[in-house]
């Protein structure tokens, strides 16, 4: 049986294009929340770096989580997202402690 899992994904736009980065995320919210197994799906700007913007999704299921990243939605999305970003994106896929 598959646990539950937390995505933390922390991308940081090249400077000067923070506002379209932050669109583009925001742009995933709706389908991401709308894909079978998705529990939340938020964005946070970090205060201390207002060019990082981070994501953090919850899963019902690693495997929900792998069909999600298998999307039509998120490479569209990824693709986009490439020209904005100031390299790649980080990704911490977690599972509870205990």
């Amino acid at each position: 049986m598959s646990q539950r899992i937390t995505a933390v994904a922390v991308l940081r736009a090249r400077a000067g294009r923070e506002a379209e980065m932050r669109e583009q995320a925001r742009s995933m919210v709706a389908a991401s929340l709308a894909e079978p197994g998705c529990l939340s799906y938020r964005n946070y700007v970090d205060p201390d770096d207002p060019r990082a913007w981070v994501v953090v999704e919850e899963w019902e299921t690693r495997e929900a989580f792998e069909a999600h990243l298998a999307s039509p939605h998120l490479a569209r999305s990824l693709e986009r997202t490439a020209e904005l970003l100031d390299g790649p994106p980080e990704l911490r896929v977690l599972t509870a402690a205990g």
